[in-house]
């Protein structure tokens, strides 16, 4: 691991180039109080932004702990490598045309290549990047406007987007940003190895990840690992679709799996939370600045308007979040607090009676804390005329969050109506100020999915080559062979199958072999008893017939799956099946491996999840069985990893006491 300290925490500065973009870059540092030395260098002119110039590298009074090169891709190279001979800490490369640029300059992979081995072990960031801002020792290398101040500790933000970079340090949301980050094509140094270094910060709290893609899981991994230990939450905004390969036209499951699945598991999977907007993005980490990851999702609301009461409660429908009853001894509180006539509930209108009086509003707000409510929150809309005429609202949530303890957040109803001189005032006071209803309640759901990492390693995926796909029989009787139970069954030709049937047990299933959609191409019939095989077997144009007993003692029919995606691993999907499977969409994702915990977690999600445990008086299925059958999928994925493809079974019926393929697809090349 490269150490990145010099680099984002320098004392000493060099700007290499002479145009706008390095005076702004010295501007910049002015502006913002750096106290340490700035040294432009460039080759001819004597002064440049204020500050006189070296001619050249090599004249400076020492090796530069942090460097902006704002100079041509080809001169970034030769620049970048007498650098890292010189014994500089690290450098900013601001050129674009490298990699990023292939599709237009065939070059430009060439030329990053070159970059990466000039700079050696000396830290790289970009190419193609406006670098770094470190609000916290008043340092950096943008050659741009920004939003940052000074802070005495914050969150980092990390991104590949310069632009999105700046457009959060100008939040007016009273986040403390400490760190913002950009780290353009990631030639050498990653994302997950920059996390990793300002993770030895102790005045980090946070940090909000804007991911496009993942690169090397390990890393990921470690940082998950070392944040985790640290105490330091995660949050990605992951956006984009990874590169995995589908082939939905045979599967259902790489249809569900999705090109997101596996990024969504892999976020799962190493604790970090994720968001979908730049606004969620900013809460959530103004609540993880806060109060750091929240045990649960228990939330309770408090304000002057019914309709403000329901829309909170009608707002967490669909979410992990809920509104416990209120109790007892928070009963007594409130009717002290609000006299008889307000109906008491969780969320609550307490009306208007007490409002202006800041101590009897914060008896009533306190009252809707507790032990067991992880978040509670007071809705209020600060007027846009005068926000100081409802100094009583701020007043009380800040008395609220000194006498309890207990996290506590000022939310308002639109974005617009938290104004920012008070959103910093509830900051300074421990008081989460919250810019919309939505946005607070993604971020309290979001701090409650940051978590442990699993103490598993990704398995990652075999080389993408050429596939075959397997006949069901023959993906049958592969699986059979790590112990997935599959029906009784005969493969033959059409007088072979009908003279077998006379020894099995009916009624059957009966279809052709070798087709992707065999319901499509009227090759399967069901429920076919012995004496009607034989014209059963007469509109099958294959020249082999599988015949199955069929299994009609099922409680719920679910798909079990697993996909190679080449950016993540393997994705496991678990879901409802049979006719249901595209209707319901009702599935899990996650990386292998899992353990039988994980598993069970997963189908316990399952909104089918009822049927699994037996419904309306209905028998349960075996889950252990289930279970079973799904580490035995996982067997042979694992066993054949560096050639799969893909495994399904489709549906997998469950029965009070076992679980069986009824039918099965395996895509994979050849095993060596």
């Amino acid at each position: 691991m490269r150490d990145l300290n010099r680099l984002l925490r320098p004392r000493s500065v060099a700007v290499v180039g002479g145009g706008a973009w390095c005076a702004a870059v010295i501007d910049q540092l002015e502006r913002f109080g750096f106290d340490g030395a700035i040294w432009p260098v460039h080759p001819s002119a004597v002064m440049v932004a204020g500050h006189g110039a070296f001619p050249g590298l090599n004249d400076l009074p020492e090796p530069p702990d942090a460097v902006f090169i704002g100079v041509n891709r080809h001169a970034t190279v030769e620049i970048v490598g007498n650098l890292a001979r010189m014994g500089a800490g690290g450098a900013v490369c601001f050129a674009s045309g490298f990699a990023e640029a292939d599709a237009e300059d065939a070059m430009g992979v060439g030329l990053q290549d070159q970059l990466i081995a000039a700079a050696g072990g000396m830290p790289v960031l970009g190419p193609n990047c406006y670098g770094f801002i470190n609000a916290l020792d008043g340092a950096l290398l943008w050659p741009d406007q920004h939003g940052c101040a000074p802070v005495p500790d914050g969150v980092a933000i990390l991104t590949q987007s310069s632009n999105i970079a700046i457009n959060l340090t100008m939040q007016q949301r009273a986040l403390p940003v400490a760190y913002a980050v950009t780290c353009g094509n990631m030639a050498q140094t990653s994302q997950a190895q920059i996390a990793m270094a300002l993770l030895e910060d102790t005045r980090v709290s946070a940090i909000g990840l804007h991911i496009e893609g993942f690169g090397n899981i390990a890393e990921w991994e470690a940082l998950a690992a070392k944040a985790h230990a640290g105490g330091v939450a995660l949050v990605a905004l992951k956006v984009g679709a990874s590169d995995q390969a589908q082939q939905a036209t045979v599967s259902h499951t790489a249809s569900l799996a999705g090109s997101d699945a596996g990024a969504q598991a892999l976020l799962t999977r190493l604790g970090i939370a994720r968001v979908h907007t730049l606004p969620d993005f900013v809460e959530t980490l103004k609540l993880l600045h806060m109060y750091g990851r929240l045990e649960g999702a228990s939330i309770a609301s408090i304000s002057c308007s019914g309709g403000e009461a329901s829309l909170m409660a009608d707002m967490a429908v669909g979410t992990s979040l809920h509104f416990p009853t209120l109790e007892p001894d928070q009963r007594d509180a409130l009717r002290t607090a609000l006299g008889p006539m307000v109906a008491l509930s969780n969320p609550l209108d307490y009306h208007t009676y007490i409002w202006r009086d800041a101590d009897a509003m914060a008896r009533a707000w306190g009252a809707m804390t507790g032990d067991h409510i992880d978040m509670t929150l007071s809705v209020v809309d600060y007027p846009v005329a005068d926000p100081s005429d409802w100094a009583c609202a701020t007043e009380a949530a800040l008395q609220v969050r000194a006498e309890t303890g207990r996290p506590f957040g000022v939310v308002s109803t639109l974005p617009e109506l938290m104004p920012p001189a008070t959103a910093r005032q509830l900051m300074e006071g421990g008081v989460v100020p919250f810019c919309g209803l939505r946005e607070a309640l993604v971020a309290i759901e979001a701090a409650g999915q940051v978590g442990a990492p699993h103490p598993l390693p990704v398995c990652p995926p075999g080389s993408e080559g050429e596939t075959m796909t397997l006949t069901e029989a023959d993906a049958k009787a592969a699986l059979a062979g790590f112990g997935i139970a599959i029906p009784g069954h005969h493969l033959g030709t059409a007088a072979e199958v009908a003279a077998a049937a006379r020894n099995m047990t009916g009624p059957f299933a009966v279809k052709g072999v070798g087709l992707a959609h065999k319901t499509e191409a009227g090759a399967v019939h069901l429920n076919v008893a012995v004496e009607d095989v034989s014209n059963a077997v007469t509109g099958i144009a294959t020249p082999q017939i599988l015949i199955e007993e069929m299994v009609n003692e099922g409680v719920v029919e679910l798909l079990i799956g697993i996909t190679r995606d080449p950016a993540h691993g393997f994705v496991l999907t678990l879901g409802a099946g049979g006719i249901f499977t595209e209707l319901l969409r009702d599935i899990r994702a996650l990386l292998l491996p899992v353990r039988e915990v994980d598993v069970l977690e997963a189908l316990h999600a399952l909104t089918c999840a009822p049927l699994i445990r037996g419904y309306r008086g209905k028998p349960a299925a075996n889950i252990d069985a289930i279970v079973a059958a799904v580490m035995a999928l996982q067997s042979y994925a694992l066993a054949h990893r560096t050639t799969l493809s893909e495994v399904e079974v489709n549906p997998l019926i469950c029965t009070p006491t076992r679980a069986v393929a009824v039918d099965a697809l395996i895509q994979k090349g050849p095993d060596p």
